[in-house]
């Protein structure tokens, strides 16, 4: 058979599987093939009824349609079966129900305007040759989405290997918005990768997309037909349109930046597309308590807020995430972006507790009783932390088990700011394992996560978002941006703690290196000389590690 929609060959009747192996799909009605079927050496395969069907609409036999009725579903609403609402278009592969379809009683599931589609067109991105309607046998990407094709109908020149989809092959060239009416929209590709200002998603390089080269004003295809009105109860109670003007900030995320909005007319306020279904209330992993979505702070203070996860200002008159509990503040595209940092929580839940208030019971930790002393005269090691004794203690009688009064008080779970599984991790001891934050191997306590069954030693769990390094007036702040800073303790360049206004910063290891700790070479416990060297000159001369035995056995000692 010579069919109008496979220019290239002629397609041959196999009466048995022209494969050596294998179901045969057809490529039309995407069912398998038995017995006699319409085959190309191109891994083209049709039923005889389809290649006949599809052949008919090519030769534009419109009699033979004539007697089969179109149904209008956004009219026709009833009788539509499970079937029909997962049925797809043979001709362009789009959910049947979007548009007028012919009835399924003839054996195909067909669009109306598929059947009618022009058999050649010419393209204004493709001059040299026309198009012409085919089956996508050389699985050509659309020239204008980018998206890979299946064997489904597309308009294309085979020598050039040039295709666009039904779809795109129709879409207009040049439009005009009414947000941006100084200049039309030309549909091309872009070289530069510029936010779309609807979505506000980044384009990729050489994107077809709609562009003003004067204004750098860009559209995505899709973003163009957006709603006029979006409603999403779930995350906020009126329904949001779309304004035809550019604004400013967003008042949900805080970002600055002219882009077209959507606005609330009841709130007065104006935000992004994707913005409308910001959770309003999530947990962030950097925190313990939930925080809630605010789009703005009824705030007395003068003073400015800083983010806490990348340090820069928020401002407070548009949105962002914080917990009142805390003065937690967080900007809202550094809590969402990544899936893994954050969960949204109905707020109508019950919220589950933080950390525990009750202490480890030491019966776990340890089988006898232990017994509180401030004897410090010999050198004694504490079995949970593994630092020096040089305070009061819990020592057992029967065995040399020593621990700290404070270690032998710690929570039994604690909520680790670090950890991205967000669970209380529980107080565990009685085994060798490496920390997997600073990366030592230890015999100390744990806190044990049962879920991803993460390890962490005390010193990593103990420390603070915010700790205090002695020597220093301020608390630092843990920066995870793109750069890395300079740590004052080692001298490497890495993300570390930081406090912005003395340009002073810590990597993991140094901000938790103990301030004394016990050498071979001496009886007397060693000072870490870092907070002397803040104190004197604000920088580390030179840094030299002691030899590390196991963990305490670390600090600082100025040459």
């Amino acid at each position: 058979m010579n069919h109008p929609f496979h220019r290239n060959h002629n397609l041959n009747l196999f009466t048995r599987n022209p494969y050596l192996a294998g179901t045969i799909i057809c490529d039309f009605s995407r069912k398998t093939c038995e017995n006699f079927v319409y085959h190309c050496s191109c891994n083209l395969d049709f039923h005889i009824k389809c290649a006949l069907f599809s052949h008919s609409i090519a030769e534009k036999k419109n009699v033979e349609f004539q007697d089969i009725s179109r149904i209008d579903p956004s009219i026709n609403t009833g009788n539509v079966t499970e079937e029909l609402k997962k049925a797809e278009c043979f001709a362009c592969r789009k959910p049947l129900l979007d548009s007028i379809y012919f009835s399924p009683n003839c054996g195909f599931y067909l669009h109306a305007k598929c059947v009618d589609l022009p058999a050649e067109i010419n393209h204004l991105f493709h001059q040299e040759h026309p198009l012409f309607l085919q089956f996508n046998s050389q699985r050509l990407s659309c020239k204008i989405c980018q998206k890979p094709q299946g064997p489904e109908f597309v308009y294309c020149c085979s020598p050039c290997k040039f295709a666009l989809h039904i779809q795109c092959a129709t879409i207009p060239t040049k439009i005009n918005q009414p947000f941006h009416r100084k200049h039309p929209l030309i549909l091309q590709s872009v070289d530069e990768c510029l936010p779309c200002q609807i979505c506000q998603e980044t384009t990729n390089l050489n994107d077809f997309v709609y562009f003003c080269s004067i204004c750098k004003f860009v559209l995505h295809i899709r973003c163009v037909s957006s709603p006029l009105i979006i409603e999403d109860k779930l995350h906020h109670e009126h329904s949001f349109t779309l304004f035809p003007r550019q604004v400013l900030y967003c008042d949900a995320c805080g970002t600055l930046g002219n882009y077209v909005p959507y606005i609330c007319s009841t709130c007065g306020i104006f935000v992004h597309k994707n913005c409308i279904s910001v959770p309003r209330v999530i947990k962030f992993y950097r925190h313990q308590h939930r925080i809630p979505h605010t789009y703005f702070l009824d705030q007395n203070e003068s003073e400015p807020w800083e983010c806490r996860f990348c340090l820069e200002e928020v401002n407070t008159e548009h949105g962002s995430y914080f917990c009142s509990k805390c003065n937690y503040i967080v900007h809202v595209k550094c809590a969402t972006k990544n899936s893994r940092w954050y969960y949204e929580v109905d707020s109508t839940e019950t919220e589950e507790a933080t950390d525990s208030d009750e202490p480890v019971d030491l019966r776990e930790i340890h089988p006898h009783n232990l017994i509180l002393s401030g004897d410090i005269r010999d050198f004694k090691q504490c079995h949970g932390c593994l630092l020096p004794i040089d305070t009061s203690y819990c020592y057992c009688s029967q065995c040399d088990f020593f621990l700290h009064k404070a270690c032998a008080a710690l929570r039994a779970k604690k909520h680790i700011w670090f950890h991205y599984c967000q669970k209380l991790l529980k107080l565990t001891s009685g085994c060798i394992f490496q920390c997997c934050m600073c990366k030592y191997f230890t015999s100390g306590f744990a806190y044990t996560c049962d879920k991803c069954k993460e390890r962490f030693c005390l010193r990593c769990s103990l420390l603070s978002d915010m700790p205090k390094c002695e020597g220093h007036e301020h608390r630092l702040r843990r920066f995870t941006g793109e750069s890395k800073e300079l740590c004052r303790g080692c001298g490497t360049s890495v993300h570390a703690f930081i406090c912005k206004p003395c340009n002073f910063n810590l990597d993991w290891n140094c901000i938790t290196l103990p301030l004394k700790t016990q050498h071979s070479f001496d009886v007397h416990l060693l000072n870490s000389l870092i907070t002397l060297m803040i104190t004197i000159i604000q920088e580390v001369i030179i840094v030299i590690f002691v030899k590390r035995k196991g963990i305490p056995n670390i600090g600082f000692i100025i040459v």
